[in-house]
């Protein structure tokens, strides 16, 4: 053992591949000489590098037994440097030659052995891949579509380096579907990992179908997946990572603390000012008239709301968990759901009690919450002399020419009134609650950013007027579709 740490040395390999996170150890808190003389110490360590590269590179990352998939990056592509246990004797004069025979080893004198080795890889990865596609196909809805999608497939062990162990200290929340986690990779990139618990109220095909469906959609107001882990019975879709949170939380009095328990931080609103709020606005309507209009197929989000919109560093909007989205055909306009998914407040009425959605259901969505950006009133927890909903007294200051009274107080000094109006009347104008009635996206975009449009006269909304009662109901039969992501139900609702 004595000569092990005495007769070795590390040769460095800049720009290369990170070999496989089979067989690693992780310590953040020494440097790389400290993390050089840890891996000396132990014969078994076969390189050491750092584990974060940001700001120089900091951390401790060394790997043990076989070095498999480490090669140089081709291209534009940005390695990492690699240290590599090496004889001493082999060192010196002898040091390029020694990298030669490095190299060639495992091709000339070991060949039986990574030919066998490589083998049962090759097979290992056939049978991930193979499940991976049994997967993604397992239901019709999903056949012929995995082969047009893109899947960038990490490792579980690269994840739960990623995540600390997915310890509590870097737990964001959990919601139906899991817990998601913030996350660091190896390139320094943070990520958000989002994970499928098996008491999830979310099941398998909303996974699936979220992995399937945000993997054909490209756009800067939609959350971008870098990729998945389909490994050891675990299912993990990994995010970019949203440092803002959501929406929700900026307008609805909302602090954050362990999980998502909740408390009054009336602050938070501050730093939702008037042009933030239009850019979000916007923001989101443009996503959603890409996914119904500009995507390479129709999608309905049919749980759009405060809590899915997440917003990055520089508070732009980005829409995300598709989890009970649908894909429609180019000429597919409507479709029929046997049970009822997705959130009160937000679902329009064709679909809350016929089961009917379109991307008018949308429509609708983005109506209620355009209300909400307005005002930082939550539509289900609105109560007032006059009605029990925002919608309802939204309409009411429409009717009484008293819209600006709509306006969230702390904005009164810095909206524009004459803009103010036009947003709260293309509000009206998305929650009406006649489908037919509503403007498509493609209008609603038009009408937000046009102030020469001339826009129609808005009847009533849908649910102005309702008593919500404690009692939850769920329309569903044997053919189940899977629940939201807040496993929220359809209220019964008596009129007024």
């Amino acid at each position: 053992m004595s000569d092990c740490k005495s007769g070795s040395q590390f040769i460095k390999f800049d720009d290369m591949q990170v070999p496989d996170l089979l067989e690693v150890l992780l310590n953040e808190s020494v440097n790389l000489k400290e993390c050089e003389a840890e891996c000396l110490k132990n014969c078994t360590c076969r390189a050491y590098g750092n584990s974060n590269l940001i700001g120089g590179g900091s951390g401790c990352l060394m790997w043990f037994g076989d070095m498999i998939d480490m090669k140089r990056t081709l291209g534009n592509l940005t390695g990492q440097s690699i240290y590599l246990r090496a004889p001493a004797s082999q060192l010196g004069k002898k040091k390029t030659l020694w990298i030669v025979v490095l190299i060639a080893l495992p091709v000339v004198i070991l060949p039986a052995f990574f030919i066998f080795y490589g083998r049962k890889r090759k097979l290992k990865e056939k049978g991930n891949m193979t499940r991976a596609k049994e997967f993604c196909e397992g239901d019709s809805a999903a056949k012929g579509k995995s082969k047009e999608s893109w899947f960038i497939f990490f490792s579980l062990a690269s994840i739960s380096t990623a995540t600390h162990n997915f310890s509590e200290e870097n737990k964001l929340g959990e919601g139906g579907f899991g817990p998601v986690y913030k996350g660091k990779l190896l390139n320094g990139e943070e990520v958000a990992v989002k994970r499928l618990s098996n008491k999830s109220g979310q099941g398998v095909e909303e996974f699936k179908n979220e992995m399937i469906l945000i993997a054909k959609l490209h756009h800067r107001n939609l959350v971008r997946l870098f990729g998945c882990c389909i490994e050891q019975g675990e299912k993990i879709l990994i995010y970019e990572y949203m440092p803002n949170k959501s929406l929700d939380f900026f307008l609805f009095d909302y602090k954050y603390s362990s999980g998502f328990d909740m408390v009054t931080d009336p602050a938070s609103k501050g730093i939702l000012d008037w042009t933030t709020r239009v850019r979000i606005i916007e923001g989101i309507a443009q996503g959603l008239l890409y996914l119904h209009q500009y995507s390479r197929l129709r999608v309905i989000h049919r749980d759009l709301k405060a809590s899915n919109v997440l917003l990055d560093g520089d508070m732009n909007p980005k829409i995300s968990d598709f989890g009970i989205a649908r894909m429609f055909g180019g000429d597919e306009l409507q479709s029929n759901m046997n049970r009822i998914v997705g959130t009160y407040g937000y679902m329009s009425p064709e679909y809350a009690l016929h089961g009917l959605f379109s991307i008018k259901s949308d429509v609708f969505s983005f109506g209620v919450l355009l209300l909400e950006t307005l005002s930082s009133k939550k539509n289900t927890r609105f109560y007032n002399i006059d009605s029990l909903t925002l919608l309802g007294h939204a309409w009411n200051l429409w009717k009484d020419d008293r819209a600006w009274k709509l306006l969230d107080p702390t904005l009164q000094n810095e909206a524009l009134y004459p803009m103010v109006k036009r947003y709260i009347k293309v509000a009206l104008l998305c929650v009406q609650e006649n489908a037919a009635d509503r403007p498509t996206m493609s209008e609603v975009v038009s009408m937000i950013k046009n102030e020469i449009v001339n826009l129609p006269s808005p009847q009533q909304p849908a649910f102005s007027y309702v008593r919500i009662v404690e009692k939850s109901v769920l329309l569903e039969n044997s053919e189940a579709e899977a629940s939201s992501g807040n496993c929220l139900t359809l209220s019964m609702v008596d009129a007024r």
